[in-house]
């Protein structure tokens, strides 16, 4: 697989990573990470790499909504909304894996125009391209 990168970006994590801190590299965001109290961390207020992780995923699919509509000549409608839920734990194989689900609002269409927008642009998102062949991301979508 080949990609002509368009845009790129870097970070750089700092300290013990998941409970160090990240910041990009250019300056324009820095944040302190903590390890949740579900992997053994002390919890509380900061990112770690599933938040990051699902807020990038929704507004990738949600941008790639508007490629896909493009493509099936229709729109997406005005209220539309994707939330992700992503989910760490070890895998049966050794190691670690993660689980992500997709909950896609699109107000006014069918069910059926709504499943179609969704199965294209799962073929059109970066972050669905990046993880297909290790997630089965589950989707619920609600019209």
């Amino acid at each position: 697989m080949s990609v002509d990168a368009k845009y790129k970006t870097s970070a750089t994590a700092h300290g013990g990573g998941r409970d160090g801190k990240t910041a990009l590299d250019d300056g324009s965001l820095s944040l302190q990470l903590v390890v949740p109290k579900e992997l053994g961390g002390p919890g509380g207020d900061g990112a770690n790499p599933e938040k990051l992780f699902a807020l990038g995923y929704s507004a990738c699919f949600l941008g790639a909504l508007r490629v896909g509509a493009q493509q099936l000549k229709t729109k997406v409608p005005e209220g539309s909304t994707v939330g992700a839920t992503i989910g760490i734990g070890p895998r049966s194989e050794g190691g670690f894996g993660i689980t992500a689900a997709l909950d896609v609002y699109l107000p006014g269409l069918s069910e059926e125009d709504a499943q179609k927008l969704v199965d294209v642009t799962h073929d059109i998102c970066p972050y669905s391209n990046a993880i297909k062949a290790s997630v089965d991301v589950g989707f619920t979508v609600r019209t």
